[in-house]
């Protein structure tokens, strides 16, 4: 199944900066590891804000819930999904 995600990161004004940056690497490797892995397929910064629009693929709803709250910045996040579906005009055979 796959979904939109809009992840925006809102870390407190307060929070030491070596918390913040330990923060920000374990986020980046465990993104990296999902994209490999095929989970997290699209990963594309929204310009001007600390945000990003990804597409996630996984086998349920529930899935893609555990994986969300293993980010490490997933306390510090708002999150909108959607769910979607292939369009029927797509040209992509790998739209599922």
């Amino acid at each position: 199944m796959l979904f939109h995600v809009k992840m925006t990161v809102k870390l407190p004004a307060d929070m030491p900066t070596a918390t913040a940056a330990k923060l920000k690497a374990d986020e980046k490797e465990l993104a990296e590891q999902l994209q490999r892995s095929g989970t997290w397929r699209h990963l594309w910064r929204i310009a001007g804000h600390y945000a990003n629009y990804s597409v996630f693929d996984v086998p349920s709803v529930e899935a893609l819930h555990d994986t969300l709250l293993q980010l490490p910045l997933f306390p510090y996040m708002e999150i909108e999904v959607n769910g979607l579906c292939r369009h029927p005009s797509s040209i992509h055979s790998d739209d599922r």
